[in-house]
This record gives structure tokens, C-alpha cells and sequence, in this order.
């Protein structure tokens, strides 16, 4: 990876700034159950890991017979939150990390604009990156297409071969990939730690896998 070009970070938010996916994975199954469907966490975390709300309820529908309604994503988003106020911590390091960049930095999530904020002021994030936070809902396609990494890159005035993403999951990967970035995979989130996990993402070829966060900074150093 050739450190000197790149110009602008791009973080992914769940399980690369905040450690959220355990809770939202058991947030998920258990607002499944709760509507007749029967999932484990494994599944959920195969199935929807990095995927925007959108896409989500696509597969419910398509594969499981399952209509999102507005009641069910609001009761589930009401647990979510809640937890997200009283457990939600940082990922370790990850604000020296940010404030050791010296680059433009910004979030492009596949959550929802509200939910970013909240996770980000929760773990005293969100001075760092407001107000450059792009969400999927903000593009017509969900990662892994490339449209949110493209509409961030865009909207920061850096060309996508002077971007380096900061990814978790295996549809953030292959977006930011097929969005002609460069891309690393972080693996130090509790979600992210198994050899399972580590193996998927290498499949992928992303241009480094790291599991400290304070390592970004190697992969983007400007000197």
C-alpha cells in the first residue's frame, strides 16, 4: 500500500469506531423470535453483517417470509438504543488513533443517520467526524455495492484512488474494493476476533487485516 497517496480515511462506523455488533446482532434475533422467525446469532452475523437496513429487509422478505414493518424496526430500534445508551463502548484506541491521522477523515455507515450520531456521542466520538457522517440512506444502493464509499469520496473532494477504508465486514470490503479503494480489514472488534471471521475477510484480499486499531496509522501515514 502506498502510504503517501492516500488523502482521506473512510471508517465504517459498527465494529470499526464502536464495539456495536454484539448487541445489535442479539438485538436482531431477538426481535426475529419475537416475530416468528428462528435465527441464530451466527446466521444473523453471515447474513446481515455490514448490510444497510434496506438490504436487511430484502432478505427477510425474499428469503424468510418475514415484512419489516415500521412497528417492527421501531420496537427493535427502541431496545437497540436503549442498550446502545448504557453498554456501548469505543473501539480501544480508536480515538488516538483518529486524532494521530493528520488527513481528512469521515464515517460512511450502513446504518441509519440518527444511529451513527447516537453511537458516535455515546463513546464521545462525535466531535471527531460530524459533520462529514454519510449513511447508506443517503445512496440508492447498500453496501457491498460502492455507491455510499463513491457518494463519501465524492462529497469530501478526494478521488477514490486516494481513499483508504476502514472495514469489518465482508459487504463493506467487496464495496470498497469495487469502488477502486484501498482497503483494511479490521478484525478487533468482539464480533471480529474468530478464525472464521479473520479467513472470510482474507478471502476477500483486502490490502491489509489488522485487529489493533492504533496499526492504522502505518497504512496511512503521509511522510
Amino acid at each position: 500500500m502506498a502510504a503517501t497517496e492516500t488523502e482521506l480515511v473512510i471508517f465504517d462506523c459498527d465494529g470499526v469506531l464502536v464495539d456495536s455488533e454484539p448487541i445489535s446482532l442479539a438485538v436482531l434475533v431477538e426481535s426475529l423470535s419475537a416475530a416468528g422467525v428462528a435465527m441464530s446469532e451466527e446466521e444473523a452475523h453471515d447474513r446481515f453483517l455490514g448490510r444497510s437496513l434496506k438490504s436487511m429487509s430484502e432478505i427477510l422478505h425474499d428469503e424468510y417470509g418475514l415484512a419489516v414493518d415500521a412497528a417492527f424496526l421501531e420496537a427493535m430500534r427502541k431496545v437497540l438504543y436503549e442498550r446502545f445508551r448504557s453498554e456501548l463502548q469505543p473501539i480501544d484506541g480508536i480515538a488516538e488513533t483518529v486524532d494521530g491521522l493528520g488527513i481528512a477523515h469521515c464515517v460512511a455507515s450502513s446504518s441509519q443517520p440518527e444511529r451513527i450520531r447516537l453511537s458516535l456521542s455515546v463513546t464521545g466520538l462525535l466531535d471527531r467526524f460530524e459533520p462529514n457522517i454519510f449513511s447508506a440512506t443517503m445512496v440508492s444502493r447498500g453496501k457491498p455495492a460502492p455507491d455510499l464509499f463513491l457518494h463519501a469520496s465524492a462529497a469530501m473532494g478526494v478521488e477514490p484512488a486516494r481513499c483508504v477504508v476502514v472495514e469489518d465486514s465482508p459487504a463493506g470490503i467487496a464495496a470498497a474494493k469495487s469502488a477502486g479503494m484501498r482497503v483494511v480489514a479490521f478484525t478487533g472488534g468482539s464480533h471480529a476476533r474468530t478464525p472464521r471471521h479473520r479467513e472470510t475477510l482474507l478471502g476477500l484480499e483486502p490490502d491489509a487485516l489488522f485487529d489493533d486499531m492504533r496499526e492504522l496509522l502505518q497504512f496511512v501515514r503521509t511522510e
